[in-house]
């Protein structure tokens, strides 16, 4: 996958400290996902039918 361009922050990133959050680009097949606070790291690429899945995932894991 080429390094997209089309990077967005999460909805939840808020002002302040808030701003260090994950930012997501899409391709028509995968989702980039990367930290914000070190966007010269790596990625993590998923299948693009994943991402949902994926992020309802998460949203069930205890912090």
């Amino acid at each position: 996958m080429n390094t997209p361009d089309n990077w967005r922050k999460s909805s939840y990133s808020g002002g302040g400290d808030g701003n260090n959050c994950v930012e997501i680009a899409t391709r028509p097949t995968r989702i980039a996902i990367r930290d914000s606070k070190a966007p010269d790291r790596a990625t993590v690429t998923i299948p693009a039918e994943a991402f949902t899945p994926f992020v309802e995932a998460l949203k069930k894991t205890p912090s």
